[in-house]
């Protein structure tokens, strides 16, 4: 049973998701690398809420070949490269992810390897 951790003595999460996750002894770890919003087909969308819709889904189909899902996510680290793409990203998260939530931490970066990635996402699961 993992253990979601939210001291009361530091300020609560600004938004869904938890501050630390224990993962008890005897769990499978699995690390996903960074997922770009890119389909099978190149396709890239131009809107950053649908290229996150596509990093999760790329994550949950390696997390499948594990036999894990996205219910398995114990951290998050996700990229944008505008402030504007924040709340597009975070609405996928949220609708993804029901409290306890995972720990997560998002940053503002300048890019990614080709200029039309808004969105990018790793992820550690533990199942």
């Amino acid at each position: 049973m993992l253990k979601y951790l939210a001291p009361k003595t530091i300020k609560p999460p600004f938004a869904r998701y938890s501050h630390g996750v224990e993962i008890p002894a005897g769990k499978r770890l699995v690390l996903c690398s960074g997922q770009l919003g890119i389909g099978a087909d190149d396709h890239v969308p131009e809107d950053a809420g649908a290229q996150a819709e596509l990093c999760f889904k790329n994550i949950a189909a390696i997390l499948s070949e594990a036999g894990l899902t996205l219910n398995d996510i114990v951290r998050i680290n996700a990229f944008v490269t505008d402030r504007a793409h924040l709340q597009p990203y975070m609405d996928v998260r949220n609708r993804l992810f029901s409290d306890p939530a995972p720990a997560s931490t998002l940053m503002i970066v300048s890019g990614f390897a080709r200029p039309e990635f808004k969105v990018e996402v790793e992820v550690l699961a533990a199942g």
